[in-house]
């Protein structure tokens, strides 16, 4: 029996929230049945058959896993600005992690930096074993494995998300080009002096409001 796991991530971008990290572990044969299920890029679906495809997602697999990296550790890594070892090396980091946790023998992978031989090396280097792994630009949009872990992720995400929203406010996307999320940030500086935990303070965003 083949193991074939999938790992991706839903808002790198994003100025307020987590970067949600997933992975999901399939016997290779199922791989036929995400296909007939419907599962592509997360991107491409609207948020109601994403949330009817995660259970399926999960009921499919063997294991699933997710790591949340909140905005404190992500300005940690950003602010410090070491060369190669900034976000695409944390987030690299975490995706090893997850397919040490789930130990397939194939690992399909959306790559967190765009030299993917180093990506794929830097994962390698950090496993007690050698699996195949493979990764390309769009991977979530080309394989199957890779599109569910993209459900998984965003599906988490918007949850996060949804619970920040019912504390805070509406913030909008979240994502530094939505006119309300940056109204929210401007709003918000405007009444703190600090940064609270669920926003990142690394981004350009947040410190050309804060003017710093």
């Amino acid at each position: 029996m083949v193991l074939v796991a999938g790992v991706d991530e839903a808002g790198r971008g994003c100025v307020i929230g987590p970067l949600v990290v997933a992975g999901v572990l399939f016997e290779e044969s199922a791989i036929d049945t995400l296909q007939e299920m419907g599962v592509r890029d997360s991107k491409q679906l609207s948020r109601r058959k994403r949330e009817s495809l995660a259970p399926e997602i999960r009921e499919l697999s063997l294991r699933h896993k997710y790591f949340d990296l909140q905005p404190r550790t992500i300005d940690i890594v950003v602010d410090r600005g070491v060369k190669l070892r900034k976000l695409n090396y944390l987030e690299t980091m975490v995706m090893a992690s997850i397919i040490r946790d789930l130990r397939p023998d194939i690992a399909y992978v959306d790559p967190a930096d765009v030299v993917i031989d180093r990506f794929v090396k830097q994962i390698l280097s950090v496993l007690p074993w050698e699996p195949e792994v493979f990764s390309e630009a769009k991977a979530d949009s080309i394989y199957p494995v890779v599109s569910a872990a993209s459900i998984l992720a965003k599906v988490r995400r918007d949850r996060i998300v949804a619970e920040l929203r019912d504390e805070y406010g509406d913030f909008g996307s979240g994502y530094p080009s939505d006119g309300r999320t940056v109204r929210f940030l401007e709003s918000w500086f405007e009444e703190h002096d600090t940064c609270p935990s669920f926003i990142r303070g690394s981004w350009s965003t947040v410190k050309r409001i804060r003017g710093i």
